[in-house]
């Protein structure tokens, strides 16, 4: 059995934020000859693949459709060896399967009958994978919820303990103010005083030396 991996970019395109892509490709095989590719999916991802078949024919030199011509699609999940899908069809028809686990999947293709059994005939398949979105996780999402929900009340309570700290700081503040102001206050008084004593002391000093030298004068 055949196993050919896509191209890189072909992979990067499937996997890239496991959007929904199609990818187109085709190629050739023999009658009876199985062909696989690789693919690397996350869990519980739903893959989606059309293929159409043509069958050489040598009177009119061109691939053509044969309505007797049968395709076999398997996949298998390589890790596990589990087979997911495992279906006949006609020349031109889809598949779809959802993996059950991540990991790499065989998707296998071969024709397994019609009027080219007993001849080796060449095939040519057209083939296209779209690789979905994953399911929802709704228990995951309530979580998600949940934990965001308790992130917002924690946030709620942190922003209330700073504004209670900036109530309390500017509470300080005003009293810190308010302590100032009486104290620059009480040392105007008291500057005031101060002069007020110093005059008095002066006032009462001269008078003193003018009763002095009067005095003195009388004598």
């Amino acid at each position: 059995m055949a196993h050919t991996r896509r191209p890189p970019l072909l992979s990067l395109c499937l996997l890239l934020v496991f959007a929904a892509a199609a990818n187109a490709l085709h190629f050739y095989l023999d009658t009876n000859e199985k062909r696989c590719f690789i693919e690397e999916l996350p869990t519980d991802t739903v893959v989606e693949g059309h293929y159409r078949a043509l069958e050489w024919s040598e009177t009119e030199q061109r691939y053509v459709e044969n309505p007797n011509l049968g395709i076999l699609v398997e996949v298998d999940e390589l890790e596990t060896g589990h087979n997911v899908v495992k279906t006949r069809g006609p020349s031109d028809g889809r598949f779809t399967f959802t993996s059950h686990d991540s990991g790499d999947h065989s998707i296998c293709l071969s024709s397994n009958y019609g009027t080219s059994w007993f001849t080796n005939t060449h095939i040519r398949l057209y083939l296209d994978i779209v690789v979905g979105t994953t399911k929802p996780d709704t228990e995951h999402d309530r979580s998600h919820v949940s934990e965001l929900s308790q992130k917002l009340r924690d946030l709620n309570m942190k922003l209330e303990d700073i504004r209670r700290e900036q109530q309390y700081q500017r509470e300080r503040e005003a009293a810190f103010r308010d302590l100032s102001e009486d104290t620059n206050s009480r040392a105007v008084w008291y500057t005031l005083a101060q002069i007020g004593v110093l005059i008095a002391t002066c006032v009462w000093q001269l008078r003193h030396l003018r009763r002095f030298f009067e005095d003195r004068k009388m004598h």
